[in-house]
């Protein structure tokens, strides 16, 4: 039997407790990469230990793939992804644009998820059919937006450093050609897709746990998630989310080189 809203809500409401009381408080840093910057935090880590061990207690039979603390199990057929704080960096800054990523996969397929923003109060869950939205807007099913095409979208990146060689000049000539774009976001961005705010969020270099959560939030609002090729975006990569099927297409259009 597949979990319920409630037992979401325990998984995100046991990452807040570890997550929130950190916020804004000059937590210690760990450089994960040598070389470069890949920031974790206590509170990463207290968050999806906190996470898993619910999970592990109450589905021992699941799978789960975790950012801080490794892999179980993923060959079976239901396994969690989780991301205890997608946007460290926001996190150790102080913007509240960072969030909790919980997806669940069934043969390698999303089809639930939650992305949870603790310090604002918002809580977007896909539940295998509807997205929905709680928080200080009250409660309501989330439906994507079709702006008519890309010189109408709203585009969000995370950040346009990312991006390098081909990939580089892929997205500035898609960036070229849209409305507004905006920088800095993270998971949130693609909450706000999901919510009809934007169009367009486009990413590189993602890991299964960077979207995991995600996926079934915007397919369940009526977007649309794949990588640049256009195939499934479950295990990352360069990933496209839009809000309608043909700023969809016409972004992979351009992000192809055509």
């Amino acid at each position: 039997m597949l979990p319920d809203r409630s037992f979401f809500d325990r998984l995100a409401d046991a990452a807040k407790a570890e997550t929130i009381p950190r916020f804004r408080t000059g937590a210690c840093v760990t450089n994960k990469l040598e070389g470069g910057f890949d920031p974790v935090t206590e509170a990463d880590q207290s968050a999806e230990a906190a996470i898993r061990a619910l999970i592990e207690s109450a589905y021992p039979e699941h799978g789960i793939l975790g950012e801080e603390h490794g892999n179980v199990g993923l060959d079976r057929e239901h396994v969690w992804v989780i991301d205890p704080i997608d946007g460290t960096r926001a996190f150790i800054s102080g913007l509240p644009v960072w969030g909790t990523l919980i997806g669940l996969y069934r043969n390698g397929e999303a089809i639930m998820g939650l992305m949870d923003q603790p310090f604002t109060g918002e809580r977007y869950f896909a539940d295998g059919e509807r997205s929905v939205y709680r928080g200080p807007d009250g409660e309501k099913v989330l439906r994507t937006r079709d702006c008519g095409g890309l010189s109408d979208a709203v585009l969000f990146t995370t950040s346009p450093h990312l991006y390098a060689g081909k990939i580089k000049e892929r997205f500035e000539a898609l960036q070229s050609k849209v409305r507004l774009f905006r920088y800095g976001c993270d998971c949130y961005a693609f909450a706000l897709l999901a919510a009809g705010h934007v169009d367009l969020v486009i990413e590189c270099g993602l890991k299964p746990y960077d979207v995991g959560g995600l996926i079934p939030l915007i397919e369940q609002a009526g977007g649309i998630i794949t990588d640049w090729q256009g195939g499934p975006a479950e295990w990352g990569g360069e990933i496209i989310a839009a809000g309608s099927s043909e700023v969809h297409a016409q972004a992979l259009e351009t992000l192809r080189g055509r």
